[in-house]
C-alpha cells in the first residue's frame, strides 16, 4: 500500500473563541485527488490554511513527507513544507508578468532551467503566448490557469486548491476543472481540493472527505460514499435526497410506492430511509402522482411530486418524459438504489 505523503491526527484549532476543526483526521497520497466537501462554516479552508503553515493548531499533528510540521509545539514555517497553494482569488502578484509569476517559486533555479520550466508549464495549459502578459490583462480562466502552474512550478509533493473554480462560469469552469486535474496527476502530486459542490467533487476527486462541523465524518472513493453514507448528514452533503423515518414491519419498510425490502434490518427498528431522485422512474404501471413542480437543467426534467399519500418526493427524470405542472404520471422507485440508515 502507498504511504501517505500527507498525514493529519486530531487536528484541533478554535478562531474568535470557536472551535473550527474539532479532531480531524485525513490522509493525502501521491498522484490521488481528494476533494474536501462541506458547507460554508465547515472548517474546510481552516483545515487547509492549517496544512500550509497558514494557521498553527492547538493540538493535534500534522506530518509531511516523514516529518512533523506542526505539533502544537513544533511548527515548520509554510516555505519549508513544499506545498502549492491555489487560492480561491487566485493571489496572483500585480506587478509581475505570467512569467514572472510562475517563477516566484523557483527564483533560486538556474536561469536556463527556470525559463525552461516557465515555458514547459505555461504550454501545458495553453497560455504561452501570455508570457508577457500582467494579470489585470487575463481573464479569469487565464488567471486561474497561472495560478495553477505557479503552484506546481517547484515540483510539489502536495497541491492545495481553495475553490479555485468557484468565480468561473460553469462552461469555462467544467473546462479548466479538467485541464487543472490532468495537470496535477501528470505532476505526480498529492492534491487537496476544498469545494462545497458535490457535482465538482464526484468529477475530480479519487477521494471524498465529508466535512461537517469541524470534524471529517466520512472518507472513500466517490461512488461509495454516494452509495453507501454513514449518516444522514453524510447524505445530505452529496446533493439532492428523499428522507424519511420509517419503522420495519416483516422485513419491509412501507412506502407510498410499496414497501421496500429491509431483510436484514430487525422487525420494529425505526430507521431513516435514503432515497436519492434518481432512484423513482417512469414506468406505466407505476403510482399515480401529481406534478407540483417542473424544472429543466442539464438536460434532465428536475420535478417535485405528491405521491398518493400526500408525501412529496423529488424526482430525476430524463427529458423523454416530458410532462408540465399539474399532470400525473406514474412513477415506480427502485429498491436497489434505497439506502437505510439506523435512526
Amino acid at each position: 500500500m502507498t504511504s501517505p505523503v500527507l498525514e493529519i491526527r486530531d487536528a484541533r484549532k478554535a478562531l474568535g473563541g470557536q472551535d473550527v476543526l474539532r479532531g480531524v483526521d485525513l490522509e493525502l497520497i501521491n498522484g490521488r485527488v481528494t476533494a474536501l466537501l462541506g458547507p460554508s462554516g465547515a472548517g474546510k479552508s481552516t483545515l487547509l490554511r492549517a496544512i500550509a503553515g497558514l494557521e498553527r493548531l492547538d493540538t493535534g499533528t500534522i506530518t509531511g513527507d516523514g516529518r512533523i510540521w506542526d505539533d502544537g509545539g513544533v511548527f515548520e514555517q509554510p516555505q519549508r513544507r513544499g506545498v502549492g497553494v491555489v487560492f480561491q482569488d487566485y493571489a496572483l502578484f500585480p506587478h509581475l508578468t505570467v512569467a514572472g509569476n510562475v517563477g516566484f517559486g523557483i527564483r533560486a533555479w538556474p536561469a536556463s532551467d527556470r525559463q525552461a520550466r516557465i515555458t514547459e508549464l505555461l504550454d501545458r495549459v495553453e497560455i504561452a503566448n501570455l508570457e508577457q502578459s500582467y494579470p489585470h490583462e487575463l481573464s479569469g480562466g487565464e488567471q486561474q490557469r497561472v495560478a495553477l502552474v505557479r503552484a506546481l512550478a517547484p515540483k510539489p509533493e502536495i497541491i492545495l486548491l481553495d475553490e479555485p473554480f468557484s468565480s468561473l462560469d460553469r462552461r469555462l469552469r467544467a473546462e479548466l476543472r479538467q485541464q487543472t486535474m490532468t495537470a496535477i496527476r501528470e505532476s505526480g502530486a498529492a492534491a487537496l481540493m476544498v469545494t462545497h459542490d458535490a457535482d465538482e467533487a464526484f468529477e475530480t476527486a479519487d477521494e471524498l472527505a465529508l466535512m461537517d462541523k469541524g470534524r471529517i465524518v466520512q472518507t472513500g472513493k466517490p461512488v461509495d460514499v454516494y452509495l453507501q453514507p454513514a449518516s444522514l448528514t453524510c447524505a445530505r452533503l452529496l446533493g439532492d435526497l428523499n428522507a424519511f423515518p420509517a419503522k420495519v414491519e416483516h422485513n419491509a419498510i412501507p412506502s407510498p410506492f410499496g414497501p421496500l425490502p429491509a431483510p436484514e434490518v430487525k422487525d420494529g427498528t425505526v430507521v431513516h430511509v435514503l432515497v436519492r431522485p434518481e432512484a423513482i422512474t417512469c414506468l406505466a404501471d407505476g403510482i399515480p402522482c401529481r406534478v407540483e413542480s417542473l424544472v429543466v437543467r442539464q438536460g434532465r426534467l428536475k420535478a417535485t411530486v405528491a405521491a398518493p399519500d400526500a408525501s412529496f418526493w423529488l424526482c430525476d427524470l430524463p427529458m423523454s418524459a416530458a410532462t408540465k405542472k399539474g399532470e400525473t404520471i406514474r412513477l415506480a422507485l427502485d429498491p436497489a438504489k434505497v439506502s437505510v440508515l439506523p435512526v
